[in-house]
């Protein structure tokens, strides 16, 4: 019997040990460990809206790179038996958050292997980023190309998303920061007043933010997250797209977008002293993306800090399809994939990437 620790497994994006289990919020976040042997067994623990059946924390969980479960948390423990062989064999496990963090939680309490040598965590790879973003980050209804249906977690996928995809072809380690429906200056509104609970800004230094406690007790965004566990070699910021739901063709609001932007930009920069920023905006329209430029133009200018740039997203095709509520369909989460991890390597002169 094993427990989620970092002697034991690779962490994956920010999570939280708390009472003996290690909690995820973020897409993405997980865990990863290797063994020689017979069998694995793994034991999750929900939060309190486990019980609920309203958007419960989905995840997914892979063998040698083949996912074996994909289940989503409607009780308080669940146990799955993910490998099971009359012989001894090499065997990776990752399991992976595949749903946000705003809806629910779950817990990895305890990991269970018949092998002689236990488990130990798959190395680091080559390379590390840290991507923030809104719904196109989490893989918001991508597994749903229904562009009439709306929101569920048990549509979510974030291995779908650019974001994921983009990490695998660069080999690197990731961490995300996504909220479906945030933004700079406001959340995605339909009445033309700003939404300030969902701004991104006021969680990026917390270990997420959530309506489920891990063990029911501590809300992630109550925890300061500590920017030493994960040194990105790269950040990639996808934010604007709820903004614009508000700022539309008004300059003057697309300006406090952009002034706002820096004032991010500055908080990024003061957890992550030397890491390149990418700035990226225009997979589900491009309107804001003269602000992004100009927010990097003017915090360069403010700082005198270049090691910043700027790249827009070709727009969203109807012949590719979408995904619940006009979101991105898998088919363009692979082409921006591809044409950021294009935007990487010219950018980091690929002897880095």
């Amino acid at each position: 019997m094993f427990k989620a620790t970092e002697d034991h497994v690779k962490i994956i994006g920010r999570t939280h040990y708390y009472k003996d289990v290690l909690w995820l919020a973020l897409s993405g976040g997980g865990v990863e460990f290797s063994f020689y042997g017979k069998k694995a067994e793994i034991t999750l623990k929900g939060d309190a809206i486990a019980l609920t059946g309203n958007n419960l924390a989905r995840i997914g969980i892979s063998v040698n790179g083949k996912r074996v479960i994909d289940d989503q948390m409607d009780q308080p423990l669940k146990s799955y038996t993910v490998f099971e062989s009359d012989t001894e064999q090499e065997i990776t496990v990752t399991v992976i958050k595949l749903s946000e963090a705003a809806m629910s939680t779950v817990g990895i309490q305890e990991i269970a292997v018949d092998a002689a040598d236990g488990i130990k965590p798959t190395p680091p790879k080559l390379h590390t980023v840290e991507f923030i973003g809104d719904s196109i980050t989490c893989g918001y209804g991508v597994d749903d190309e229904h562009e009439l249906h709306s929101f569920s977690t048990a549509t979510e996928d974030v291995t779908k998303t650019y974001a994921f995809l983009a990490a695998q072809q660069l080999q690197a380690d990731y961490s995300m920061v996504s909220y479906s429906g945030y933004g700079i200056i406001t959340g995605y509104t339909e009445n033309d007043q700003k939404l300030t609970t969902h701004l991104l800004p006021d969680y990026y230094e917390k270990v997420g933010k959530s309506e489920g406690r891990f063990d029911d007790t501590l809300l992630p965004q109550e925890l300061p997250w500590d920017f030493n566990k994960f040194i990105p070699d790269l950040i990639v910021i996808n934010l604007g797209t709820n903004d614009d739901s508000y700022t539309k063709e008004d300059t003057g609001k697309q300006a406090e977008y952009a002034k706002a932007y820096v004032e991010f930009l500055k908080m990024v920069r003061s957890n992550n002293p030397k890491t390149p920023i990418l700035c990226t905006l225009g997979i589900m329209g491009d309107r804001l993306y003269p602000y992004v430029e100009q927010a990097v133009k003017d915090y360069t200018r403010e700082t005198g800090d270049s090691n910043i740039s700027a790249m827009k997203f070709d727009v969203q095709l109807e012949a590719d399809g979408y995904a619940a509520d006009f979101h991105p369909s898998q088919a363009t989460h692979r082409k921006a994939a591809k044409q950021l991890t294009d935007q990487i390597r010219a950018l980091l002169r690929i002897n880095v990437f």
